[in-house]
């Protein structure tokens, strides 16, 4: 039986959301700002409507607590099917295998109801966990992009980690 279940963001997570990303702000830094506020997720639900993006919530299955969100973003088809992929775990859920079991039934839905050729994971050199959690999904590394993202007002340097569909 699974840990996690994996459901498209809606504007119903929204309490739930914001609770955990403010609980989990001193987690989240340096790597990433969650939406912190009604507005913000607002936009995070409308952005995720869009066709070339999708947004999913993953929730322990028994309890139903947020344990983190994945967000497929600038979904390119044609020839290429391709997209990036970001992510973050929640507060107290970090660490614990259940972004792992999220990220595979991600990339199940990635590959088939997307039907995505390619996704492609952009991580900070130091976030050892992050870089943890692509590895054991499969992705490889495929190179390095110096001040790639700006992130809390910094451009940073990133990995590209990369999974093909088999």
């Amino acid at each position: 039986m699974s840990g996690v279940r994996l459901d498209r963001v809606s504007a119903r997570d929204q309490a739930d959301f914001l609770e955990a990303a403010g609980r989990s702000a001193r987690l989240h830094a340096p790597w990433v700002t969650a939406p912190a506020t009604p507005e913000a997720f607002r936009a995070l639900v409308k952005r995720s409507r869009e066709p070339a993006n999708a947004s999913y919530v993953v929730r322990h299955a028994r309890t139903g607590a947020l344990v983190g969100i994945f967000n497929i973003s600038n979904i390119v088809c044609g020839s290429f099917h391709s997209a990036y992929l970001g992510y973050y775990a929640f507060a107290g859920h970090e660490r614990q295998g259940l972004m792992r079991e999220g990220l595979r039934l991600l990339l199940r839905t990635a590959f088939t109801e997307l039907k995505l050729h390619r996704l492609e994971a952009n991580i900070q050199p130091a976030n050892a966990a992050s870089i943890a959690l692509v590895r054991s999904c499969g992705f490889q590394l495929e190179g390095y992009s110096p001040r790639y993202l700006k992130i809390r007002g910094r451009w940073r340097d990133h990995e590209r980690w990369a999974i093909l569909a088999r």
